[in-house]
């Protein structure tokens, strides 16, 4: 339910994009690799990319994720990932070229487009491997990569992929994993079986597709971008109710959300006031697109929340009531953009 609930009537190119990313089920990390490396080429509509062409930016996004983490996929061995591993060891761009082309793309082409129980309406590439040993691609990426949230999409991709990767590499069984938030380097880590502090992605790239590149209390767009982020992570229920003596986990993924500075710490901003009960509500509907997306992010949101959606929704009231007694004011700023979510 919630991934339909995730494209507006509408869907733009962005929402159609972010589905692929958020939504798609992975049994190897190809997809990601597949969306940084047409990023990175930046080809325009109509624009045939040869597989030869795509092939070296392609497998190379692979080839520096195994160094970061070996296991890239769920299956027990890979030819392709071999191909990789050896080009870690002798820079044979050739011979990685070549193996690329004949092994690389074997799923990720067909599979790209294809979300929930099918693909979506709008493709940004048409396969024409058979008829000219490439793909083409359409109109639609052109419009995603001339967008305003154009940005943001490099960073979200490779958000996504450390997330995926980490608890393949980790091992730990899902009920097991643990996602938590450092509020000094606003980052994402995770612990292993030794307890050892596992760093996984910033934050922001983290959760900000899951927002549409909005703030989540007014809607105005945000950027995620080193050089000029305008997001600030935000506690939907403010930090201060910890020292409240509050149990529940404040810095949890649940309670995270990314705020233009206005909202978070402007004149008008929220500060350590309650947002209302419809922000409550798109806390809620916001949750329920992690949840969705079959990742680690899931199954922490699970631990906090509640197994079942019923059980969240009655978390997150039983919380808010807790808090409005507690601190008593409460918060909602006039909106900059039409509701997306």
């Amino acid at each position: 339910m919630a991934i339909e609930e995730f494209y507006s009537i509408d869907p733009t190119p962005e929402e159609y994009w972010r589905g692929i990313v958020l939504f798609g089920r992975n049994v190897a990390t190809y997809k990601f690799a597949l969306a940084k490396a047409l990023l990175d080429i930046n080809p325009q509509g109509g624009q045939l990319i040869k597989l030869s062409d795509l092939a070296p930016v392609y497998a190379g996004y692979i080839a520096q994720h195994l160094e970061l983490a070996d296991k890239q996929a769920t299956s027990a061995s890979s030819s392709f990932l071999e191909a990789c591993r050896q080009y870690n060891q002798d820079k044979n761009q050739n011979n990685l070229t070549d193996s690329t082309v004949r092994l690389g793309f074997n799923n990720v082409i067909d599979a790209f487009h294809v979300v929930g129980n099918g693909e979506i309406s709008k493709r940004f590439f048409v396969d024409e491997r058979r008829k000219n040993d490439g793909i083409r691609i359409t109109d639609e990426f052109s419009r995603l990569v001339t967008g305003i949230q154009a940005i943001n999409l490099m960073q979200e991709v490779e958000s996504r992929w450390r997330l995926v990767e980490t608890a393949w590499e980790i091992g730990i069984s899902k009920g097991l994993l643990s996602i938590n938030y450092d509020d000094v380097n606003k980052s994402l880590f995770s612990l292993d079986r030794s307890l050892k502090r596992q760093p996984i992605t910033r934050c922001r790239s983290a959760l900000n597709g899951y927002q549409k590149g909005k703030c989540f209390y007014c809607f105005c767009d945000i950027t995620v971008n080193d050089e000029t982020v305008t997001a600030d992570v935000d506690h939907f229920f403010p930090h201060t109710l910890k020292r409240l003596g509050s149990q529940v986990s404040i810095d949890g993924v649940w309670n995270l959300v990314l705020s233009c500075i206005d909202c978070n710490r402007g004149t008008a901003g929220k500060f350590t006031a309650i947002p209302t009960i419809k922000l409550l509500e798109r806390l809620s509907r916001r949750n329920e697109f992690l949840i969705t997306s079959h990742h680690p992010l899931r199954e922490t949101l699970m631990q906090q929340t509640g197994l079942t959606r019923q059980d969240r929704v009655a978390f997150l009231n039983d919380f808010y009531n807790k808090a409005r007694s507690a601190l008593l004011q409460t918060w909602e700023p006039e909106l900059k953009d039409i509701e997306c979510f």
